[in-house]
């Protein structure tokens, strides 16, 4: 391979920088009458070629990133899944973004409730999402020091203010990948690794599909044998959108 590039240079590409003054790689100008060997040349070329390519990757990834979290977050209530199916309760989802000034991943925080009884929710959590090498995105799920005290804090995201990411626990296991699919995203957990001790549950799963204006979710817990003792048996969950949250 190395003798083929030696003659490549030797004959073409030495005629064709002859008669090239100018060249433009990602809208920088090369000069190639620099006196540079002619493997030297071609591995800057590849390089400079190399970095453009990833620095366009990353600045994509960083776009779906912020795409993907501007979807998550907001006020979201299953009510019109409920009135259509009686297997289904009216739930409301609140995520809202929390420390803005981090810069290493997004945080929101989230909470669910029965929305017949919203100030009393089953679930506050603390999701860490960011993007990951390969192209997919992780959101980790934190569980509170003191949940009681930060309930409605949705409505009131200050109070997070003397908060730290050190003081979150981290559920092992219950982080869930997510990839981008059509014009929205789609994930999982993976595998059994994240615990659960709800209803004799040996460990709990997570589906979630995110689109515009809609959140669907499939939460489940299954015990040691892998039977279902938790959760919708139909379908996941349906979140819509709402204008505003309610308290």
């Amino acid at each position: 391979m190395l003798r083929r590039f030696r003659d490549f240079w030797n004959a073409d590409w030495k005629r064709f920088l002859q008669r090239t003054r100018t060249v433009y790689i990602c809208g920088m100008k090369m000069h190639p009458s620099i006196q540079l060997t002619g493997l030297a040349i071609f591995a800057s070329l590849i390089i400079s070629l190399s970095a453009c390519t990833g620095s366009q990757k990353s600045s994509s990834s960083s776009k779906d990133l912020d795409r993907l979290v501007g979807m998550m977050q907001g006020s979201f209530n299953s009510s019109a899944q409920a009135k259509r199916d009686s297997n289904y309760y009216d739930i409301s989802l609140e995520m809202c973004p929390i420390w803005p000034h981090n810069k290493d991943a997004h945080w929101l925080y989230v909470e669910q409730a029965v929305t017949a009884i919203k100030g009393k929710p089953y679930r506050q959590r603390v999701y860490r999402v960011s993007a990951r090498p390969d192209g997919s995105f992780i959101s980790e799920v934190y569980t509170l020091p003191d949940e009681a005290g930060f309930v409605g804090a949705y409505l009131t995201p200050e109070k997070f203010k003397d908060l730290r990411p050190e003081d979150l626990v981290l559920r092992n296991g219950c982080a869930v990948i997510l990839h981008k699919e059509g014009d929205g995203f789609k994930g999982a957990t993976e595998g059994d690794g994240c615990e659960s001790n709800l209803r004799g549950a040996k460990y709990a799963s997570s589906k979630v599909e995110i689109s515009a204006g809609r959140i669907h979710s499939w939460d489940q817990g299954f015990d040691a044998a892998g039977k279902q003792v938790w959760g919708a048996t139909l379908g996941g969950y349906e979140f819509i959108r709402q204008a505003q949250p309610s308290r």
